[in-house]
């Protein structure tokens, strides 16, 4: 069953929204990381937390890039434009996050493969059931672009 329609999303709850979203991605992925790959929490913290920044920096660049240069070259979003674009985000994403997993936790480039595979492989139902939990709480949290008392 869908949510009910609620108002738009003020630029705070945007805010909110991406703060949550990466906290618990870090409080979920520290511990199981760590456990898979049988390394300390602290160590794997700086890890998650890396990865969670470089993406929501990523993100806001690539996005930009890739606007301006569908721009340029007249074009639309359709779906093949969109996986391409989820093809080249997530490349870049490897690029970045790979070789700083193999610095700082001192493993193999194959061990930083897998451990990035590992966080696809998470991160895609996470962002699924996060986003599908906030819009079917928001209509409970949110009265007209106010929380609620």
């Amino acid at each position: 069953m869908s949510p009910p329609l609620s108002p738009p999303k003020s630029l705070p709850e945007r805010v909110a929204q991406a703060l949550a979203f990466e906290a618990l991605a870090i409080l979920i992925c520290t511990p199981l990381f760590g456990w898979l790959f049988h390394t300390g929490w602290a160590a794997m913290g700086v890890v998650t937390l890396a990865n969670c920044l470089i993406a929501l920096a990523w993100n806001v660049a690539f996005n930009a890039g890739f606007d301006r240069a569908l721009a340029a070259l007249g074009r639309r979003a359709s779906a093949s434009t969109r996986v391409v674009h989820a093809l080249l985000f997530e490349g870049g994403l490897v690029l970045l996050c790979v070789p700083f997993a193999v610095w700082w936790l001192r493993i193999s480039w194959v061990e930083a493969l897998l451990l990035d595979a590992g966080m696809l492989a998470f991160f895609l139902p996470y962002t699924y059931l996060f986003h599908w939990g906030w819009d079917h709480l928001r209509p409970t949290t949110i009265r007209h672009g106010q929380p609620a008392p």
